[in-house]
C-alpha cells in the first residue's frame, strides 16, 4: 500500500516542536544515497497503524550512511565472509573511528526488521573482478534467550548486545529520515515555483552564444593592386588627351600675345 503521508511525517515531523506520530520500520535501504522504507505510522497510540512504501528522491544525511556503516563488521560476520578470529589486526574498529582496511570491500545496504524483535543484515561484497556479490545475514532475534536455548545446539549470535544497540542507532536516523532529515547537497529546488525574470524554467537548456570575433581587413592581392594602378595611369592619360586640361606637376601653356602694331 502506498498513499501521501500526514504532514506530521513529512518535513514538518522534523521539527522538534511539531507533534510527532510514531513510526515502525520494517525494512530499509539505501541504494545510490537514496531512502527506501517500508513502515507503519500511528498518530498516536491509540490510532490503527497505516502501511506506507517510500522511495526518497533527496540523499540521505552522512549520519544515516555512518549508522549503515557500522554494522558492516556484524554484517561480514553473519554472512560468513570474514572471521574476526583469523585477521592479523584487530578485528573491530575503534570507537568512534574509521572501519579498518579488510572492510573495504563489504557494505550494508539496509536492513530487515523481524516482526518479533531481530534484524536481517543486506549488503555486498565488492569482488575482485569489479563485479559486486549482492549478500545477506542470517537472521538474529533480540528476543530474550531461555535457559533450554542455552543450553540446546542452537545457533546464538555472540554480539547480539552490541548489533542491537547499532540497529537502534540506525532506526533512529531511518526515523528522522522519513521526517525530513537529508543531506544539504541533496535539497532540491521547488518545482512548483515560478520562475524570475532572467531565471530557466525546468527542463530548459542554455545555451552561450559564442562571441563574434571582429572580421579581419581583408588585404588586396598582387592582381588586384597591378588592376588597381593601371587603372589610375590610364585615367590620367584619358584626361592628358582632353585640351585645356593640366597635369599635375606641369605648367599651363600660355598663348603668345601679338603687339599691335606701331
Amino acid at each position: 500500500m502506498s498513499t501521501e503521508l500526514t504532514p506530521v511525517v513529512g518535513p514538518a515531523g522534523y521539527d522538534p516542536q511539531a507533534p510527532k506520530s510514531l513510526l515502525t520500520i520494517q525494512k530499509a535501504t539505501v541504494k545510490k544515497q537514496l531512502l527506501a522504507a517500508e513502515f507503519s505510522e500511528q498518530l498516536d497510540l491509540q490510532s490503527k497503524p497505516r502501511e506506507f512504501t517510500m522511495q526518497g528522491t533527496e540523499l540521505v544525511h552522512p549520519d544515516l550512511e555512518a549508522r549503515f556503516a557500522q554494522l558492516v563488521p556484524h554484517f561480514c560476520l553473519l554472512t560468513e565472509q570474514l572471521d574476526e578470529r583469523t585477521t592479523e589486526l584487530s578485528f573491530w574498529p575503534e570507537l568512534g573511528g574509521e572501519l579498518p582496511e579488510h572492510f573495504d570491500s563489504y557494505g550494508v545496504t539496509g536492513l530487515i526488521i523481524g516482526k518479533k524483535d531481530g534484524v536481517t543484515l543486506m549488503g555486498f561484497r565488492q569482488l575482485e573482478s569489479g563485479k559486486v556479490l549482492n549478500l545477506t545475514g542470517q537472521y538474529v532475534s533480540f528476543a530474550e534467550t531461555s535457559e533450554e536455548f542455552e543450553e540446546s545446539d542452537s545457533w546464538h549470535y555472540p554480539h547480539t548486545d552490541d548489533l542491537k544497540a547499532l540497529v537502534g542507532e540506525a532506526l533512529a536516523e531511518i526515523d528522522a529520515a522519513l521526517r525530513g532529515k537529508c543531506s544539504e547537497a541533496g535539497r532540491q529546488l521547488d518545482m512548483f515555483r515560478q520562475p524570475q525574470a532572467g531565471e530557466m524554467e525546468m527542463g530548459e537548456v542554455f545555451k552561450e552564444k559564442p562571441a563574434k570575433s571582429p572580421k579581419a581587413e581583408k588585404l588586396p592581392t598582387s592582381d588586384e593592386l597591378r588592376e588597381q594602378v593601371m587603372g589610375e595611369m590610364g585615367a590620367v592619360a584619358k584626361a592628358a588627351a582632353l585640351p585645356g586640361t593640366t597635369l599635375p606637376g606641369t605648367a599651363p601653356k600660355r598663348k603668345a600675345k601679338r603687339n599691335p602694331a606701331e
